[in-house]
């Protein structure tokens, strides 16, 4: 079976498994999920949603995010964790948005990843859910069972995307990745993947090899 054959079975189960794809991060506009997700790094996008309503009341406008102080910015959102370093990239980003970009987000990852803060995997998330455009997050989970499943051999995030991009449908990548987040906190769970419950044991490299050895153990 080739990648682009294993990639098209993978996504149909997940389709099956996940019919609604959605982002886990609550927002209404552009500039609220570009925060959110810089929030999220190292974070759980749990505690990000508990952390944005705050957020938003204080900075409900570019403009209001723009008038804020790195300081004021850090003190709400502590409970995040690298709170010091995340509110000197949204401080700085807000500005480059307003006094460089009239205001506009960009619709490209290229443009995205010149925001100070933003990644590849925060730029393929805007592009996906906001422009609606092909897109490929590899974020923990999606690195994590595509090397599970041998849809990569690669950990790199930038790699992983690129291996991704050569074996699947471009328009169904953004929702792969999100089904590949919920799979991955509900079975297919880091150092305690429930492979009997998986809609992808079958052709899963993991779970197949897994039984593999069962049945060669004395």
């Amino acid at each position: 079976m080739t990648r682009k054959e294993l990639a098209a079975i993978c996504v149909q189960r997940l389709k099956e498994e996940y019919p609604e794809a959605e982002c886990s991060l609550e927002y209404k506009d552009p500039l609220q999920l570009l925060v959110s997700v810089r929030l999220a790094a190292q974070c759980t996008d749990a505690r990000v949603n508990m952390v944005m309503p705050a957020l938003v009341e204080r900075f409900p406008t570019l403009d209001a995010w723009c008038e804020g102080t790195e300081e004021e910015i850090a003190e709400l959102i502590k409970s995040c964790g690298l709170y010091k370093s995340k509110a000197r990239d949204l401080y700085k980003m807000v500005r480059v948005l307003k006094n460089d970009l009239g205001g506009v987000i960009p619709d490209t990852v290229e443009e995205l990843c010149k925001l100070p803060g933003v990644g590849r995997k925060t730029a393929n998330l805007i592009v996906g859910d906001v422009f609606g455009k092909p897109a490929i997050v590899t974020d923990t989970h999606c690195i994590r069972i595509c090397g599970l499943l041998g849809l990569t051999d690669n950990k790199e995030p930038y790699k992983v995307e690129k291996d991704l991009w050569a074996c699947l449908d471009p328009e169904e990548g953004n929702d792969f990745c999100h089904r590949l987040v919920l799979h991955g906190r509900a079975v297919c769970v880091a150092r305690r993947p429930k492979c009997d419950e998986c809609c992808m044991k079958d052709v899963c490299r993991h779970a197949t090899n897994s039984e593999l050895e069962e049945r060669i153990l004395p």
